[in-house]
């Protein structure tokens, strides 16, 4: 498994012939398939496909899914869906496909992993050839028909944007459906189908709709102190949450249950360790999930992380790869939906975990679902790391 590593935070350099021989490759110019441009990552995109494995997806039907080749494929099986692990409620979802002729497939939208009515349950984005099927690719299927013919094996793009009843599709580029549901369903998994036929995926990514500033950069309005610890937060003259020193903590006002955090995180030193911790008991020190910053790792090899890894959920499941570096800007994703939970670091899922245990006020104890404050941390005396562009979007209810 092969990790991005962004450095300078966004970028990377190109020579020329090889941006002209990527710009054929991938939908956007200089953009290999399945990464993400710098534009798109300060914009807030994942990867829900890191190109390689099928990690963060759960198949709901016996048939032959497989990564491989820089796509998700199947042609064989028992018809049903392949699902992300985590459900998701307001966004906008990027996905190549490309279908053998005859080919009856889709692309479900706040679905459950078997939905029984695609009238009700689910919002499925059809991929069918116009012959042969009265909702053809770009429809809603018993929904909305979609315009135009978009018969192809070439690969093509979706881009989908669902907020709250109101969704837009987008069929490289152009305006295919624009569709209002007036009873809309407000979460669910997004699935790739098999019906029947070969198909493939490939880039597919999305960028939470509606998040919500957390901090003004000016101030801790917002925010609960606790000056007996030893951490101290202070704001710095460029708009950034800084903490020095620990132990100790910053935490939010507000409680959080469901929801998708992002922010940027930087590091000022060589294997410092902090953590945003979640569904925090309001008041009681550092007692939540947490989501584990550490950028260390064991015998010059990402793929061992010290310390759980930044983007691991201390104790419960650590990150499957470093992605961040120290000294550098990066971006965290952390995602929380019922007994599920997981993170992204640059866009790439790094963890994916749902906890089995019996339920518990105490997160420490068992499964916490009620709504919780958010924590920064303040690890030790070495701590010195800054936060900015922090924002979070609640879940809708299904």
């Amino acid at each position: 498994m092969t990790a991005p590593r962004n450095r300078r935070l966004w970028g990377f350099c190109l020579c020329l012939p090889v941006m002209l021989v990527l710009a054929e490759l991938g939908p956007a110019v200089g953009a290999q398939p399945n990464t993400l441009t710098p534009d798109e990552l300060a914009e807030g995109w994942i990867r829900l496909f890191d190109g390689e494995t099928l990690f963060g997806w759960k198949a709901a039907s016996e048939a032959n899914w497989e990564a491989g080749d820089g796509v998700i494929s199947v042609s064989e099986g028992e018809p049903g869906l392949l699902c992300t692990t985590s459900q998701f409620g307001n966004y906008v979802l990027k996905v190549d496909f490309r279908s053998a002729p005859g080919t009856n497939s889709g692309v479900f939208l706040r679905t459950s992993p078997k939905p029984t009515d695609v009238t009700r349950k689910c919002y499925e984005l059809n991929i069918a050839d116009a012959g042969d099927n009265p909702f053809p690719t770009g429809s809603f299927v018993q929904r909305q028909r979609s315009q135009g013919d978009h018969d192809s094996t070439d690969w093509q793009t979706f881009e989908v944007t669902a907020d709250g009843g109101h969704f837009l599709v987008k069929l490289d580029g152009q305006r295919v459906l624009d569709y209002t549901d007036p009873k809309p369903l407000g979460r669910g998994f997004i699935g790739l189908q098999l019906n029947s036929g070969k198909v493939e995926f490939r880039n597919v990514k999305l960028k939470p709709l509606g998040l919500a500033s957390m901090f003004n950069g000016k101030d801790l309005t917002g925010w609960k102190t606790y000056p007996e610890m030893k951490s101290k937060f202070t704001v710095t003259p460029e708009g950034w949450l800084n903490v020095k020193d620990g132990r100790g903590q910053l935490e939010t006002e507000g409680q959080y249950a469901d929801f998708t955090l992002q922010l940027d995180v930087f590091v000022n030193g060589e294997g410092l360790n902090s953590g945003i911790f979640f569904r925090s008991i309001p008041g009681d020190p550092m007692n939540g999930y947490e989501c584990q910053i550490h950028n260390g790792f064991l015998d010059g090899d990402r793929t061992k992380p010290k310390d759980c890894g930044t983007g691991g959920i201390f104790r419960r499941r650590d990150a499957r790869t470093v992605v961040a570096d120290d000294f550098e800007w990066f971006q965290m994703t952390l995602h929380a939906d019922d007994k599920h939970m997981a993170a992204w670091v640059n866009g790439y899922p790094v963890s994916d975990w749902t906890d089995p245990r019996p339920s518990d006020e105490n997160p420490r104890k068992g499964l916490r679902l009620e709504a919780g404050t958010i924590i920064l941390q303040g690890h030790d005396p070495t701590t010195d790391l800054s936060f900015r562009n922090l924002r979070i979007a609640e879940l809708p209810e299904r």
